[in-house]
């Protein structure tokens, strides 16, 4: 199963390309806006200027449409037109706020109405909600529908924009940071906030695309039931999820070059990621956590994170975990703390949500990689 064409669309550029450069170059979205928050709360965030996508109201569509046709453009001969092509979108809440119980215009389902429309889709896009796994599922449910051979190819889109409803949502919860967040970090304080788009093809047909593509391993999705907003205090939803994954493709923690970690620099969720990796051996394993140069973009956060991971593989660098200065976790992970070139050529990529949701999956130069497996 090939993954490429890949695109990110972010406050810090408007292509893959351009965002890993951003990042080398120790690049962050995440500034001070005044009064934006709940009672005029200032708060660190990041957030695209409003030139970028006017009018307001269109912003959520406009990424996605903008995120689909980049990665388009990165592939030959391809028509998303046909009846084995399916588009799927994952986001958490769409245009929330400009829905009311009169106007349903701005709904997920009639974005990916407009989505539809656009491009002439034979098929209806599946939506994918499921809180901040959704990048990530969205992926492993492309690998699967195409391996089940319900489609021959997915595009995978995943975009969220900043809400009063979920920011103003966190600060009830006081999981918002009152300065730029610092996953893993001994100091940290809670998330900031984050927008952005990411898309990618996953198909079986390596001769799509124009840049030679990677391989990706689906994962699974676990569930640690522990609590609405609180993630399993032994890991344990995690712990599954990761150790199912590497069972399916006959994998062990030597295989894994990096990971690609959620980190969104919560007291709990990093403690919980710690003591996952920790229960699987992987503490040795060098890890980051991108929420410090895009904010936590929920259900886009998979996918830009494991486009960076690919962006990762294509360049043999490793990106340096942004806001880490102290080993902030009870289990001491191997945190990435200044760029690094290394060769890399299997990343392990997680996310966990909210309602005790866990993911996971793989990315890998295929290549080396069988030729590895076959030695």
């Amino acid at each position: 199963m090939y993954i490429g064409a890949e695109n990110i669309a972010s406050p810090l550029g408007m292509s893959a390309e351009e965002n890993f450069e951003s990042l080398l170059e120790g690049k962050s979205g995440i500034q001070l806006h005044k009064e934006i928050g709940f009672d005029k709360k200032d708060l660190y965030i990041s957030k695209f200027a409003e030139i970028f996508f006017t009018p307001k109201d269109l912003r959520f569509d406009t990424i996605i449409i903008d995120s689909i046709e980049t990665t388009l453009l990165k592939t030959v001969n391809f028509d998303i037109k046909q009846e084995d092509v399916l588009v799927i979108i994952s986001s958490t809440k769409g245009n929330i706020d400009h829905l009311d119980s009169k106007n349903e215009k701005f709904s997920l389902t009639q974005s990916a109405q407009t989505v539809k429309n656009h491009f002439e889709l034979a098929n209806f896009p599946l939506i994918i909600s499921n809180a901040c796994i959704s990048g990530v599922m969205a992926l492993n449910m492309a690998s699967n529908l195409i391996e089940s051979k319900q489609y021959k190819h997915v595009i995978c889109v995943g975009a969220d924009i900043i809400s009063d409803f979920v920011l103003w949502g966190f600060q009830s919860l006081f999981a918002i940071s009152d300065k730029a967040c610092k996953p893993f970090d001994a100091e940290r304080k809670g998330i900031s906030m984050g927008e952005g788009a990411a898309s990618v093809l996953v198909t079986e047909n390596e001769t799509l695309f124009k840049e030679k593509p990677l391989k990706i391993l689906s994962g699974f999705t676990t569930n640690d039931a522990n609590h609405i907003s609180g993630p399993s205090r032994t890991g344990e939803g995690l712990y599954r999820a990761i150790n199912q994954t590497l069972k399916k493709h006959k994998l062990t923690k030597n295989d894994i070059d990096h990971i690609s970690g959620h980190g969104t620099a919560t007291l709990y969720n990093d403690e919980m990621e710690s003591i996952a990796f920790s229960r699987l051996q992987m503490l040795d394993i060098p890890i980051n956590s991108l929420k410090a140069y895009y904010g936590h973009t929920l259900g886009a956060a998979g996918l830009i994170e494991s486009v960076i991971s690919m962006q990762s593989i294509r360049n043999n660098k490793l990106i340096k975990s942004e806001g880490f200065e102290k080993q902030g976790t009870t289990h001491k992970l191997n945190i990435i703390e200044k760029n690094e070139d290394k060769e890399v050529n299997c990343v392990l990529k997680t996310a966990s949500g909210f309602g005790g949701c866990n993911a996971a999956l793989v990315i890998l130069n295929h290549k080396v990689h069988e030729e590895t497996r076959r030695k």
